[in-house]
């Protein structure tokens, strides 16, 4: 379905437990009600997800907040108020009315309020809170196109709402600020260097090897079906038999006959880069490569959530023999 149209159907199979995927200004995610055990189980069937692993729930406006957890700290309310709606996902107390199925059984539930219109007119349509991840198969590349959701889930999913390519591209940035001192969970399309003009200096810990805190943190994630290889700024590939694999450039086109490469910014913009980078590697993932070759970014701002994409979806590469 259009996202620009109609939402009342939509909003009815998301109130009576479906599953619609739908855009954000993200990536597009996976949604069910939040309140209904039931269907947030269905979220993780969809998408060959552990248990273990916690959904976020997603809010029509930030004055919802209040009123679905009761009490809300200092920083996490003046995060709220300066950057929702907008790729910024913050840890709160897990409220009653939230089944522990969302959280993975953690006493924290992860929440944010989309920057896009569709999504938002949906979760005010449907008059319930939305559970969703990513509308992929778990630990596959991420989707920022319909088309994406519907080659990776199928029939698993009810309804998509097609809002054509999203943003931002790369997911949310996931900060914990109950504490003393606020903690980044996961890095994302928000930079830290934003987050610390609202609050000051922020610790940054991604990663998880074990029981995740936060949606999107496993170590090894968002991977295309091909095996992808980071290597070095400073020690670029090797391009012999490079016809038979695929390269992922930041903004300069390697040396060498690839099979397919990818430019994510000719101009050098992360901003642009991070945009096109899901729908980089789907389309590298889809040309028959037998491996694709990536080169870090620049480790800054928006530059360090690709990065942090690319080191995860590397995470699983092992060399040949």
């Amino acid at each position: 379905m259009p996202a620009d149209g109609d939402l009342a159907e939509a909003a009815s199979v998301l109130r009576t437990g479906g599953l619609v995927a739908f855009p954000t200004e993200t990536v597009y995610g996976l949604g069910a009600n939040a309140v209904d055990a039931r269907a947030a189980a269905r979220i993780f069937e969809a998408k060959q997800r552990p248990s273990f692993d916690p959904l976020i729930t997603h809010l029509a406006d930030a004055a919802d907040l209040a009123p679905l957890v009761g009490s809300v700290p200092p920083a996490v309310a003046a995060l709220a108020a300066r950057f929702w709606p907008g790729p910024l996902t913050l840890i709160v107390d897990r409220p009653a009315r939230i089944p522990p199925i969302v959280t993975s059984g953690l006493d924290t539930m992860a929440v944010r309020v989309p920057d896009n219109e569709h999504a938002r007119r949906l979760i005010a349509a449907a008059g319930v809170p939305m559970a969703a991840p990513s509308a992929n198969r778990f630990g596959q590349l991420s989707p920022t196109r319909a088309e994406h959701v519907v080659a990776g889930l199928g029939a698993a999913v009810d309804v998509v709402l097609d809002g054509g390519p999203t943003r931002c591209g790369i997911e949310s940035t996931i900060v914990d600020a109950r504490g003393e001192r606020p903690v980044v969970l996961r890095l994302g399309a928000l930079p830290v260097e934003e987050l610390e003009k609202v609050i000051g200096p922020v610790t940054v810990r991604p990663g998880s090897s074990g029981q995740p805190v936060a949606p999107g943190t496993l170590a090894a994630h968002y991977a295309p079906r091909t095996p992808l290889r980071l290597v070095s700024a400073a020690m670029p590939a090797e391009t012999g038999g490079a016809g038979r694999r695929g390269y992922l450039a930041f903004r300069d086109r390697p040396d060498g006959d690839w099979a397919a490469v990818e430019v994510l910014s000719a101009a050098g913009d992360l901003t642009a880069a991070a945009a096109r980078l899901f729908d980089a590697l789907h389309r590298l993932d889809a040309a028959g490569v037998t491996e694709i070759v990536a080169e870090p970014v620049p480790e800054t701002g928006v530059g360090r959530a690709i990065n942090d994409r690319l080191r995860r979806a590397a995470a699983t590469w092992h060399p040949a023999g």
